[in-house]
C-alpha cells in the first residue's frame, strides 16, 4: 500500500515536463492518531482531451526597427520634434538655420549633391520617387538620371516648401529612411550647431522583442501564433515575425546559471489594443507540442509519493479510495497528462479543497 501525509506544502510540478507549473501535495509517513471524521475531499473527472504545451516568456512591447539621424551640414537647429511624434515622407525631421529638413522614404540614402548633369546613380531615383509621391511628379520619369524635368520638379516641391528655388538638392537638405518614423529621444538643442546625432527614431508599427532561452528555441517557429498578455490584464494575440540565429550568452545573477537566449520578433494582429504604451513589460505564451487524446487532470491532483514519483487518488463510486502511481507528460493551462495502470477517462480523483 501507497502511504502518504499531507503537510501542507505546495512542491512545484514542472521538472518532468518543463513546460508548466502547478502544486501537488507531498505524500510521506502518517499520524498514529486517529484523525477526527472530515469531509471527504473535493473530486475532478479524469479527462481524455488534447494538450498544448506552452511556454510564458517576458518580453518588451515597443516599436518595429530603429534609427539614428545625424546632422550632415553645420548649421544652427531652429526647431525639433517632440519625443512621441509620428513624421511622414514629406515633414520634416528638424530645421537648421530656419529651414525644413524633410524626411524621404527610400533604401539608399543620399551621400552627394545633386543636380542637373550629376553622374546616374540611385540616389536619384530616390529623389525623384519621392518627388512623384509628394504630387511634384508632373513629365517627370523615374530613373537614374538627373535631367531638366527633375530639377524643374526640385524647384516646384522648393517653392512649396518656402526655401530657395535652386532646383539642386545639396547634402543634407533631406534625411532618406526606410518609412514613416515616430521620435524616440531627441538628443539635439535648438541654438546649438547641429553636430552628430540630432534625434533617435523608431519605426511606428507596434511589436514584441523576446528573448527566448535557447533552450525553448523549438517554440519560436516563424510564422507561429503567441498569446500576449498586456500590462493591464488584456491579451492580444500575434505572430512570430523574425527569429534571431545568434544566441547571446547573459552573465550569472543571484545564483543562476549561466544563459543564453536567442531574439524573437512578434507583430501583433491588432496593435491599437495597446493603446500608447511603449517600452511596457508584457507575457507570451508560446505554443509548442499538442499532446492529442491523452488522459489529464489538474496539476494541483498529483500527490508526490514516498517511494518516489507522482501519484493521484482515485476514488470509488462507493465511497472507497486508493493511490495510483502516473507517469507525467505535458503539462498546459494548469493540467498535466497521466499515464497509469488502470486509469482511465471518466474515473475521480481529488483535489484540495478551495
Amino acid at each position: 500500500m501507497r502511504t502518504r501525509t499531507k503537510i501542507g506544502l505546495a512542491v512545484a510540478a514542472t521538472a518532468t515536463a518543463g513546460l508548466g507549473a502547478g502544486a501537488v501535495v507531498v505524500a510521506t509517513g502518517g499520524d498514529r492518531h486517529p484523525a477526527p471524521a472530515a469531509e471527504p475531499p473535493p473530486t475532478v473527472a479524469v479527462t481524455r482531451t488534447d494538450l498544448v504545451e506552452t511556454q510564458q516568456v517576458d518580453g518588451i512591447l515597443g516599436y518595429a526597427g530603429t534609427a539614428t539621424v545625424t546632422a550632415q551640414r553645420s548649421r544652427i537647429v531652429t526647431w525639433l520634434p517632440q519625443p512621441g511624434d509620428t513624421i511622414v515622407r514629406g515633414q520634416h525631421l528638424y530645421d537648421g538655420d530656419n529651414q525644413p529638413v524633410p524626411l524621404f522614404y527610400g533604401k539608399t540614402p543620399f551621400w552627394r549633391d545633386l543636380h542637373d548633369g550629376v553622374a546616374d546613380g540611385p540616389d536619384v531615383k530616390t529623389l525623384e520617387r519621392n518627388l512623384r509621391a509628394l504630387g511634384f511628379g508632373e513629365g517627370l520619369t523615374v530613373d537614374d538620371t538627373y535631367t531638366a524635368a527633375t530639377a524643374a520638379r526640385v524647384r516646384q516641391w522648393q517653392k512649396a516648401l518656402g526655401i530657395r528655388r535652386t532646383g539642386q538638392v545639396a547634402l543634407g537638405d533631406v534625411i532618406v529612411l526606410p518609412g514613416p518614423v515616430r521620435v524616440a529621444d531627441v538628443p539635439a538643442k535648438t541654438g546649438a550647431p547641429a553636430a552628430g546625432e540630432i534625434l533617435t527614431a523608431t519605426g511606428t508599427r507596434k511589436q514584441v522583442a523576446v528573448d527566448l532561452p535557447v533552450t525553448k528555441w523549438a517554440l519560436a517557429v516563424k510564422g507561429s501564433r503567441v498569446t500576449v498578455g498586456l500590462p493591464d490584464g488584456r491579451t492580444a494575440t500575434g505572430r512570430i515575425t523574425a527569429v534571431g540565429t545568434v544566441a547571446t550568452a547573459k552573465d550569472k545573477q543571484d545564483g543562476q546559471q549561466n544563459s543564453a537566449t536567442i531574439p524573437v520578433t512578434i507583430a501583433l494582429d491588432d496593435p491599437a489594443v495597446t493603446g500608447a504604451l511603449d517600452g511596457a513589460p508584457v507575457t507570451v505564451d508560446f505554443r509548442g507540442t499538442t499532446h492529442k487524446g491523452v488522459l489529464a487532470v489538474p496539476v494541483d491532483a498529483l500527490l508526490a509519493l514516498a517511494e518516489g514519483g507522482f501519484g493521484v487518488q482515485v476514488v470509488a463510486d462507493g465511497g472507497g479510495s486508493r493511490i495510483v502511481a502516473v507517469q507525467l507528460g505535458a503539462f498546459a493551462n494548469g493540467r498535466v497528462e497521466v499515464r497509469g495502470d488502470g486509469l482511465a477517462a471518466g474515473m475521480k480523483v481529488t483535489v484540495p479543497a478551495t
